[in-house]
């Protein structure tokens, strides 16, 4: 029996993972692509006798589901599921798990990192002194300052009392919120509304799911809500955002900064729009890309398949 590994910095941590699999008989098929796994690819290695799959932000979609015949289980190198077909999965009796709360820290590290570089660009201000200029850029503090989270999961909790360390105001906005122990812990309030979220908030941070209902969740409409000097981060998914709006937002000043780890391509074409804002920050999705999650998010994701292939063959 063999089992697919697509994530490419999984191979850093093989010494800890391989001997789990391979003691219980399976045979392991690497990524040695470098990137990303295409669909086609995908159902090239994996149409007959691969029983189990270690993915990233691979597309397993109905096609490539219904062409992997023998496929019992999908183990998510990280958290959002969004790239996997669960509908289809579990119509082929495929079981799916992520790996909650392994990227938790790093991810909302990051988004604590994009709020500091939106308040006082020390990339422009290290940039300008490299360049032989010692030209200072106008910051805002955030001591303060109140912070909207969209989405109260692990990732938006972790946030949040971050930013509590931080003197900031913080309101979460998520209609399924129900841990009132630790807003009473944190002094955190619930907002009862999306719009008065976005209103109220001098920056707002997502951390959603990407659903039908989340896409373009930030689009002209939302975005004309928030103040004109409010900061957009989204450490969440690309899809959230409708980034034509986010472009006229920022272009007319409409908010005045918008910081992203995702896009809705990755990575985006050369002539994207945004790319050419200096109101606009972009990283390469790598919220969970430190030493510590990424072994996490390995060992997670290795027992959680060993679990569901235990329980499936």
């Amino acid at each position: 029996m063999k089992i697919l590994i697509t994530p490419k910095s999984f191979k850093n941590y093989i010494e800890k993972t391989y001997p789990l699999l391979e003691s219980l008989g399976y045979d392991i098929i690497e990524n040695k692509s470098g990137r990303t796994l295409t669909e086609d690819e995908i159902i090239e290695v994996a149409r007959e006798n691969v029983y189990g799959m270690i993915v990233g932000i691979d597309i397993l979609s109905e096609r490539v589901l219904k062409n992997c015949r023998d496929l019992k289980a999908i183990s998510k190198y990280g958290v959002g599921l969004d790239n996997i077909d669960l509908e289809t999965a579990a119509n082929l009796n495929i079981k799916v798990k992520n790996a909650a709360g392994s990227n938790s820290t790093s991810v909302a590290e990051l988004a604590l990192a994009l709020m500091f570089e939106a308040a006082r660009r020390v990339s422009v201000l290290s940039g300008n002194v490299k360049n032989g200029r010692w030209d200072r850029v106008m910051g805002m503090e955030l001591t303060g300052k109140t912070l909207g989270v969209i989405g109260g999961g692990q990732i938006g909790k972790e946030v949040a009392k971050r930013a509590k360390g931080l003197c900031m105001d913080v309101v979460i906005y998520d209609p399924y919120f129900k841990d009132f122990n630790y807003l009473r812990e944190h002094n955190i309030t619930l907002c009862q509304s999306l719009h008065e979220t976005l209103a109220s908030s001098d920056i707002v941070s997502l951390h959603l799911s990407l659903t039908r209902e989340t896409r373009h969740l930030i689009c002209s409409e939302t975005l004309g809500i928030m103040k004109p000097s409010a900061i957009l981060i989204n450490t969440s998914r690309g899809e959230l955002v409708d980034e034509g709006s986010l472009y006229t937002a920022l272009k007319e000043k409409i908010i005045s900064f918008a910081a992203q780890d995702v896009f809705s391509v990755e990575p985006p074409p050369p002539d994207e729009k945004l790319l050419t804002l200096d109101n606009f920050l972009l990283t390469p999705h790598a919220g969970a890309y430190t030493s510590e999650a990424v072994e996490r998010m390995a060992l997670d994701s290795t027992n959680n398949l060993i679990e569901m292939l235990r329980s499936s063959i």
